[in-house]
């Protein structure tokens, strides 16, 4: 299990499996030419995928039942545990349909954390969690994983709360192998499910040849001059 990254195994890094159908989506969500109603559809079937994924790594517990054909029981399993979906205001919340359509009245939490664009760092505006988030198995969404800064901000807010930091699931798209380092070094008890590894940051601390701002791309809010792009 794990994942090497720039020569570093990471045993709590899961990459999806890269199969022609994630590769397809993937290469239209990096593509600045994909028309805006499709690049939403697109990021929506992603968010599901790694969603489901992610639910591979909750912990589950025997149960029986008894099934329709005959009162002779059938062992399986169930999973253990409640769960919680916190998402690191705004990009996060594109994850949250997603997460809805696979698990029924789920609970959901918000933590703002947003990028300062002249220094890179992150700064904590609030967290909204359900009471008894430290119960919980939580599965914390960020679709884009760059320098780390705000996942590992979301993250000490989320331990504040009394959340077992293994019990945490970070949920994600692109990841950089800079905020993987960051991430895991200091969290060496959560796991991490991402769609891909990216080659890493530019000067600006953005992520090299990937799908560019998720949360801009994602609500339309990208700035004039990047809408609906044309092929040069």
């Amino acid at each position: 299990m794990g994942y090497q990254v720039n020569g570093v195994h990471w045993p709590q890094l899961h990459v999806h499996q890269q199969t022609a159908q994630l590769r397809c989506l993937m290469t239209a969500l990096c593509d600045k030419h994909c028309p805006p109603s499709d690049w939403v559809f697109t990021a929506d079937r992603v968010n599901r995928i790694m969603v489901e994924f992610a639910l591979n790594f909750l912990p589950v517990q025997p149960h029986h039942v008894i099934t329709p054909v005959d009162d002779e029981p059938l062992s399986g399993v169930k999973f253990a545990g409640r769960i919680v979906g916190v998402s690191i205001v705004r990009a996060g919340e594109a994850m949250e349909t997603a997460l809805r359509s696979c698990c029924r009245n789920v609970r959901l939490g918000k933590i703002l954390v947003q990028r300062d664009e002249r220094t890179a760092e992150p700064r904590y505006y609030m967290a909204k969690l359900p009471t008894d988030v430290a119960t919980r198995h939580v599965l914390l969404m960020d679709p884009m994983l760059a320098t780390g800064g705000s996942a590992l901000m979301a993250m000490g807010k989320l331990l504040e709360a009394g959340v077992k930091e293994s019990n945490i699931i970070f949920v994600n798209v692109v990841a950089s192998p800079e905020g993987i380092r960051n991430l895991l070094s200091k969290h060496p008890a959560i796991q991490v499910c991402t769609a891909s590894i990216a080659e890493g940051l530019n000067s600006q601390k953005y992520i090299r040849r990937s799908l560019g701002d998720f949360g801009d791309r994602y609500f339309g809010t990208l700035p004039a001059d990047q809408e609906n792009p044309k092929p040069s």
